[in-house]
């Protein structure tokens, strides 16, 4: 195939504005600027498919974000008082747990899932997940989580570097000319939002607490403008707990919160939040998500009041459900009944998947 330096640039250029976990979208992205004749497709398909095969190289998108770190000594989580939920000895997967099954892959190298196994993983629930696939879930976070920060609102600026040509500037620019000797041009502006991400981390969320706090991690270190709570009896503000070289050792210092596996008043803990946090937090450019299964011990009414509030101040408010991917699900429960009015969007959060469609709703 006869592919210069010209066709590699725009082929990488190409690459910007593609979903870069979607094969097809890649193959036909690639296919329309390195193909010049049709007889060249047997042999491009050739190349396209070797290229994928190789599953042993490292993807450089934000490696030494996810590079591993080292255990240390005073990490060791056998050691008293590493996580301690009160009174509990649970069954479920729990904080504790999945650090130290993790522990003993850290001085391995991160491999890279082929395409077929992406997409297997993108599709997977994440209560079914097992431990050795971990560092193949965090990688994709942060992609998912790059493409949401990647959004760019539907209105345009004026830009000197590439972009499409503003006709209208164009032509008062040359009036004079006679011709259209200097273009102007213009791109979608970059959206200024702030995410507010409140996550339930009670005893009925153990199986996806685990992922879904790898997905905050990937938000937090990614997205400009994020701030992270969790709740269970009480709200706990991770933002800073979130934010590190390793989610292995993001993993390790949530280990000294509160409530892990606990009970759930999600009416008292955003009535903290709208005390503590709302009038510094909230406005019209904030998304609030709760992530959350709904399951509420507190007053249904205290819920329906403070998510009103919250409703108030902020842009748009959406609840992510990891229940809600079972087509058997009902919100039934009072809680989740109580919240349903308020929302501006119910979506499920139990796999890769559904976190990724989340690119194409968060927008004010």
């Amino acid at each position: 195939m006869p592919v210069t330096v010209s066709e590699a640039t725009d082929a990488v250029r190409a690459l910007e504005h593609l979903d870069l976990s979607d094969r097809n979208e890649v193959y036909l992205g690639l296919r329309s600027v390195l193909m010049a004749r049709i007889e060249e497709q047997p042999a491009f398909n050739r190349c396209f498919e070797a290229f994928w095969k190789r599953q042993s190289e490292t993807l450089p998108i934000m490696d030494g974000l996810l590079s591993p770190t080292p255990a240390s000594p005073r990490d060791d989580l056998s050691q008293p008082g590493s996580l301690k939920v009160a009174g509990q000895k649970r069954e479920g997967a729990t904080l504790e747990a999945w650090v130290s099954e993790d522990d003993g892959a850290e001085s391995e190298p991160l491999g890279v899932p082929g395409m077929s196994d992406r997409e297997s993983l993108m599709e997977q629930d994440f209560s079914s997940f097992p431990a050795d696939q971990l560092d193949e879930v965090a990688r994709l976070a942060v992609e998912i989580a790059r493409r949401l920060a990647a959004y760019r609102s539907r209105r345009r600026r004026p830009t000197r570097r590439r972009g499409v040509v503003d006709l209208r500037r164009t032509v008062r620019a040359n009036l004079m000319r006679g011709e259209l000797i200097e273009l102007r041009r213009k791109e979608r502006k970059r959206r200024k939002v702030r995410l507010v991400v409140l996550c339930d981390i009670s005893g009925s969320m153990d199986l996806y607490s685990r992922f879904l706090l790898l997905f905050l991690y990937a938000l937090q270190n990614v997205f400009g403008r994020v701030e992270t709570f969790t709740f269970s009896t009480r709200l706990t503000r991770i933002s800073d707990h979130l934010k590190g070289p390793s989610y292995r050792q993001v993993l390790r210092r949530l280990t000294d919160l509160r409530d892990w596996s606990g009970g759930t008043r999600i009416g008292e803990c955003l009535a903290d939040f709208n005390r503590e946090w709302g009038a510094r937090l909230l406005d019209r450019h904030t998304i609030v998500l709760v992530v959350s299964d709904g399951w509420d011990t507190g007053d249904p009414e205290l819920l329906a009041e403070e998510l009103l509030k919250i409703k108030r101040r902020a842009g748009r408010l959406f609840w992510l459900n990891p229940l809600l991917g079972n087509p058997a699900y009902q919100p039934l429960t009072r809680g989740m009944a109580a919240a349903l009015p308020m929302l501006d969007r119910f979506a499920p959060a139990h796999n890769l998947e559904s976190l990724r469609d989340l690119a194409s709703h968060l927008r004010l």
